[in-house]
């Protein structure tokens, strides 16, 4: 490879940090040391490098060397990463304390086989020595950018000539809101945070309402767990545990709780325990507004304590995630057309691809390409816009060009979202049913669960090219099991009909005929429900009915065939010969 092809330039904020007298610290006790800084990155400073889209670059024994697209991102971390360390150092003797000095700069860098290079690296590494202990120092073009868009200060410190730099650095001090002299101006109710650019939320304590403070540690580990559940959703940023759990014990205002930790949504609950049950109830709220934007109440027997907590963390995540999702589509549908940027258009164009008619698909297309021109490597958008090239093709007239785009979209949101369990499963979903590769579709589906456990969408995908494939069981199984995660999806059309073609192939026609009226109630409009009633009314002997919902098929698919349907979907024979007869006697056209 040339010199050239592996080399770049480009504009990055970098973040220097290490830890401040870490070789006193190893001296002392270097076993306890390593363990604590072990545990600091992986519990709060990793995290907070995701939810910042930060990227790290290399590692030293005690530094950290971070590249971020944005400025204020990098401040942003900067600032929750030194209060959350000052938070777990608090109840540690002064000689255990681990702290953090952190330089910010922003310059062009050169980056060469994922290593990056240049001033703006060593003016990023010169400021965080001049950091004190617990302080973040930046030079004078980050303070110049970030501006009055942080609740934070800048103290002025002059200009500092730094080894191997030419010109003297102006360097500033960064001063927050939650550091004073008085410990009434160190609690969090001054503090305020501006919003990311992408959805957030802070996940509180829950109540323990047994009044048992033994139980404290079951309703603390769920928090913890459904925290950990959420952050793996790719567009959530959502706030650490060090950082929510400030409020453990203490009245809440949910409206000041949202500016103090900069979120647009809370989630708080409680968990009461009586005798061998456990009753747990959750609400999400919108922080600005008050408003609910969902609320769950779940009633369990106390069998295993761990299980049912584990139980409970994939059904709260589960739940919230389309909830949010909607919120999130109502509040930019109050956005101006020319202030959307590439997650707004993606949002936009959300509502016209859940539908599964081609003509919404089709509408939704431009709003999504527009979304593509403006983030090239949007792993969500390439999923959904495979997903609107296969509905167009499976139920708009098999056309070559959706065809391509279908496949095409479905590689590039598996390529790029290898983090993203929503990009996995919209990829793995246009995959199985254009492409026909269920292998590949199998493995973006068991990545995506990988990743969340919770992903109801690839649950509900996954069970529809398991049906078409004829793996009955694990159709009716995974359709089911997306069902119970997310019993309120507006996509839950999908589950029904893997359910429904599951008890088809096995011959189970009356629950076939079951699982079809719910994939009908789900979305009255999705001809393949019709095309399923037809079939299980032809097979139960039912010819007024049968013939009814044909009818209704061909009134939403003018074109359709049982033949053409076939060959779109490649149904595994042992479903598309048994199909394709009833359907037959249903009167659709072969």
């Amino acid at each position: 490879m040339s010199e050239e092809s592996r080399t770049a330039r480009r504009l990055a904020a970098i973040l220097a940090a290490d830890v401040a007298g870490y070789s006193r610290l190893m001296g002392a006790d270097e076993e306890g040391t390593l363990a604590a800084l072990k545990a600091h990155r992986r519990e709060l400073v990793d995290p907070l490098i995701a939810q910042h889209q930060g990227r790290i670059v290399k590692t030293t024994g005690d530094g950290l060397l971070i590249e971020f697209a944005s400025i204020v991102d990098a401040v942003r971390c900067a600032v929750v990463l030194q209060q959350g360390i000052k938070d777990r150092n608090a109840n540690l003797d002064e000689s255990r304390c681990i702290r953090f000095r952190i330089g910010i700069n922003v310059g062009d860098v050169i980056v060469d086989e994922g290593d990056i290079f240049g001033d703006g690296v060593n003016v990023a590494a010169r400021l965080e020595s001049l950091a004190k202990p617990g302080e973040i120092c930046v030079s004078a073009t980050v303070r110049e950018h970030v501006g009055e868009k942080l609740p934070i200060g800048f103290a002025d410190i002059g200009e500092h000539t730094v080894k191997n730099i030419a010109r003297p650095v102006h360097v500033f001090r960064i001063e927050t809101r939650l550091e004073s002299d008085s410990a009434a101006r160190r609690t969090p109710e001054n503090a305020m945070l501006a919003l990311p650019e992408r959805p957030s939320i802070a996940v509180l304590p829950f109540q323990n309402m047994s009044g048992d403070p033994e139980q404290e540690y079951f309703s603390d580990g769920m928090v913890e767990d459904i925290i950990t559940g959420l952050s793996r959703i790719k567009w959530l940023f959502v706030i650490a545990r060090n950082s929510s759990f400030v409020y453990k014990g203490k009245a809440i205002d949910v409206k000041q709780v949202g500016r103090e930790l900069g979120v647009r949504y809370v989630l708080e609950g409680s968990v009461r325990r009586a005798s061998s049950r456990v009753r747990v109830t959750g609400q999400v709220v919108e922080a600005e507004t008050g408003r609910h934007v969902w609320a769950e109440r779940y009633d369990r027997t106390l069998d295993d304590v761990f299980a049912l907590q584990d139980e409970l963390t994939t059904s709260v995540v589960a739940a919230i995630e389309p909830s949010l999702r909607q919120a999130e589509i109502e509040r930019v549908k109050r956005k101006r057309p020319d202030n959307l940027d590439a997650y707004d258009l993606v949002l936009r164009a959300v509502p016209d691809v859940w539908p599964a008619m081609p003509e919404r698909a089709i509408k939704a297309l431009p709003l999504l390409m527009s979304a593509l021109d403006l983030e090239p490597d949007y792993a969500s958008a390439h999923g959904f816009a495979a997903w609107c090239h296969e509905i167009a093709f499976v139920r708009g007239g098999a056309r070559e060009e959706n065809r391509v785009g279908a496949i095409r979209h479905a590689h590039s949101a598996i390529a790029h979202g290898r983090d993203d369990a929503t990009a996995l499963a919209l990829g793995g979903f246009a995959l199985g049913l254009v492409a026909h590769d269920r292998e590949a579709a199998r493995r973006a589906f068991e990545a995506a669960l990988a990743l969340s456990p919770s992903c109801s969408l690839a649950y509900g995908f996954g069970s529809v090219v398991m049906a078409t494939g004829g793996e009955a069981d694990r159709a009716i199984d995974w359709g089911e099991h997306a069902l119970r995660l997310s019993p309120f999806d507006p996509i839950n059309y999908g589950p029904c009909l893997a359910v429904a073609l599951g008890h088809f192939q096995r011959g189970e026609y009356e629950a076939a005929s079951g699982a079809a009226s719910k994939c009908f109630q789900a979305n009255p409009n999705f001809s393949f429900a019709h095309m399923l009633l037809a079939g299980t009314h032809a097979k139960l002997g039912r010819t007024g009915p049968a013939r009814e919902a044909a009818k209704r098929v061909l009134e939403l698919e003018p074109g359709y065939t049982i033949t053409g349907m076939c060959a779109a979907i490649d149904f595994h024979r042992s479903i598309a010969e048994p199909l394709s007869e009833a359907l037959r006697v249903a009167g659709l056209p072969e």
